[in-house]
């Protein structure tokens, strides 16, 4: 007896109510997808072993050159695929975690009409973070074009001060739902919660140069997963170098 069975079965409902509803170019939903897997269950396959061995692997998939793995999202789904191995009941939260530091996709219902639905690396890590707390892509990213001399004077003059700082590099995000933002990409010489403070301090000094209605996000340049931390370590030349 899985405990919350009731409240995984709920939720895994919900989260096929909401698969129904995504469709091309219907980013709402695709969001209304991931907040019910954040907060639901998935009936994942195991190619190898039974759930909780320590020989348990989950199943794989490829499409277009990325991994998946793949699963079901109830009972009556993984009855109908007709999958004859072992599986294993995860949290979408926690699926979420495992899955993308390894840049592994999560596949919902292969066996359904039309091939079921990929979440990405990328969306499962928005899971795992905070969907909140991350913006939703796909991103439109690219250099800033706006005007704000004062913000950069007070953010130049307050990174002298903070020896933690590196680098400084800056790209425009414009998230498929959301307002667009000012991205200020940090690469500090070492990650230590003081040089975080710091780092927090810093921003603190130069925000009061923003216009109204600009938005302005930090950006940890030695994060392996953020595509606008990657986007600016391949195109973005610092602004500020120590």
């Amino acid at each position: 007896m899985i405990a919350g069975a009731q409240g995984g079965a709920a939720q895994a409902g919900h989260v096929e109510q909401m698969l129904l509803q995504v469709a091309p170019g219907r980013f709402d939903a695709y969001e209304n997808l991931l907040a019910s897997l954040a907060e639901g269950q998935v009936w994942m396959l195991l190619w190898h072993g039974s759930s909780g061995a320590p020989d348990a692997q989950y199943g794989t998939m490829e499409i277009d050159g990325y991994g998946y793995a793949p699963c079901f999202t109830s009972p009556r789904e993984l009855a109908a695929s007709g999958w004859n191995r072992e599986h294993e009941v995860v949290s979408g939260r926690d699926i979420a975690r495992t899955l993308y530091p390894d840049r592994s996709g999560l596949w919902l219902n292969p066996h359904a009409a039309g091939g079921g639905i990929g979440v990405p690396w990328a969306d499962l890590r928005r899971i795992a973070v905070g969907l909140d707390l991350l913006p939703a892509g796909p991103l439109q990213i690219g250099e800033p074009s706006l005007q704000m001399p004062q913000f950069y004077a007070l953010l130049a003059q307050a990174a002298h001060r903070t020896s933690a700082v590196r680098a400084l590099r800056q790209a425009w995000v414009q998230p498929v739902l959301g307002e667009p933002y000012l991205a200020i990409g940090v690469e500090l010489y070492e990650g230590a919660g003081q040089a975080v403070e710091s780092v927090r301090l810093m921003m603190q000094q130069a925000v009061g140069g923003v216009p109204d209605g600009v938005a302005v996000s930090t950006v940890a340049m030695a994060d392996p997963y953020d595509p606008v931390a990657l986007w600016m370590r391949t195109f973005g030349r610092p602004f500020f170098d120590r």
